[in-house]
């Protein structure tokens, strides 16, 4: 401030969730909150301070979704600077298959790649995840990716 001199960081936001597989298929969360509630998510939420990006994505799958994961690495990033924020999915699994319905979600549910409902994701990251999730899949291969989302 140009005032009184105080210095004000305006920072990214940072979303921190995962990619949750069990017997080949995707858990996902139907929102109970907005925005975009009544549509499709991985779970993911905002990283808290003194956490770790894989304890935040942890606790939030079990907030949203009652699912104790075992993460399988860092996925994939997404720079979304228009909105100042950084999204960070992990792969991971499912432990014993065992979830439920989170606080933030209205039910939860395992999807096949074909049951995927595409037209009702919440968001384009999670598309663009789920996207490569499967492509990599069939590949056999799981790099870490890193794409920056524009528009």
């Amino acid at each position: 401030c140009s005032s009184c001199e105080y210095i004000h960081y305006q920072n990214p936001r940072i979303i921190c969730g995962t990619l949750p597989i069990y017997q080949d298929k995707v858990l996902l969360c139907l929102r109970a909150i907005e925005p975009r509630k009544n549509y499709w998510t991985l779970p993911a939420g905002f990283m808290e301070n003194g956490e770790t990006i894989a304890h935040a994505a942890c606790r939030e799958s079990f907030e949203e979704a009652e699912a104790q994961v075992e993460l399988h690495g860092l996925y994939v990033i997404f720079d979304i600077p228009r909105i100042n924020q950084v999204q960070l999915f992990f792969r991971g699994h499912v432990s014993q298959g065992k979830f439920g319905v989170g606080e933030e979600s209205l039910e939860t549910q395992l999807f096949s790649e074909t049951e995927i409902p595409w037209n009702a994701l919440a968001f384009p990251t999670v598309k663009r995840a789920l996207e490569l999730y499967f492509i990599d899949r069939k590949l056999g291969q799981y790099p870490l990716h890193s794409e920056q989302i524009v528009g």
